[in-house]
């Protein structure tokens, strides 16, 4: 019995010693593959790629997703980015799940399909992916794949715009510009707008210009006062 649990445990070294091989050689290959990316060498960045993804390397894998879908270093092909991006979404990697889907949404590379969307968003989402947390809000306020709810598309918007995404704190102040989900309130939908445009989004921008002839100066300025704060605190408890 002895001899058998020492054959047992050199067993188990053994496999443990393969598969950190395996690891080691996979992100070796990636690693490769990345340096060839960012020398703008796209062709040896997809043979160095596709060699760390067939290790189940699930980087690798989104990355080589990633030049498929945009024709970068091989022709453009949706289906075969939908392939890697899968592969890697069901290994749990957030950004794949939130980029398979973006592929329902469009419909590239698979067939349009909202309710898959919101899976693969939620999954995502769940990980704290703040693109798909500003989507998947998006969704619930258009209802696309989900019954229509303002109130489930403020609290996804909200998680999203507290990690700064622009979009998400541009729906916010939509949302409390028409009372959607929150109750009315000026002030808070300009302070959304102006957190937002101060990303760089025109949308928010011109809504807030708007937004603005139908406020008071105290207004306005307690909104502004309101923004500067809730940019000091990196967009947390606005």
């Amino acid at each position: 019995m002895t001899h058998y649990f020492r054959l047992l445990a050199i067993f188990l070294c053994l496999s443990f010693a393969l598969v950190s091989g395996a690891r080691a050689d996979a992100q070796r290959d990636f690693d490769r593959g990345d340096k060839a990316y960012f020398a703008d060498n796209y062709a040896e960045a997809v043979k160095w790629y596709r060699r760390a993804s067939e290790q189940w390397h699930a980087v690798a894998q989104i990355s080589l997703g990633i030049l498929y879908d945009q024709g970068q270093g091989v022709s453009q092909d949706y289906g075969k980015a939908v392939k890697w991006y899968r592969k890697a979404a069901e290994q749990g990697d957030a950004g794949a799940q939130f980029n398979l889907g973006l592929m329902y949404v469009k419909g590239q590379g698979v067939s349009q399909n909202y309710g898959k969307a919101m899976k693969w968003f939620r999954k995502a989402a769940e990980q704290g992916n703040a693109r798909a947390q500003s989507n998947l809000g998006f969704m619930y306020d258009l209802g696309q794949g989900v019954p229509q709810n303002y109130v489930t598309a403020h609290m996804w918007y909200n998680l999203a715009a507290a990690q700064g995404e622009e979009d998400a704190q541009f729906n916010l102040g939509i949302m409390y510009e028409l009372g959607q989900g929150v109750p009315q309130d000026y002030v808070t939908a300009h302070m959304w707008y102006n957190l937002a445009a101060a990303q760089g989004n025109e949308n928010a921008a011109k809504n807030r210009g708007l937004l603005a002839k139908e406020m008071t100066s105290q207004q306005i300025s307690k909104a502004q006062s309101r923004a500067a704060s809730c940019k000091a605190r990196s967009y947390k408890g606005c």
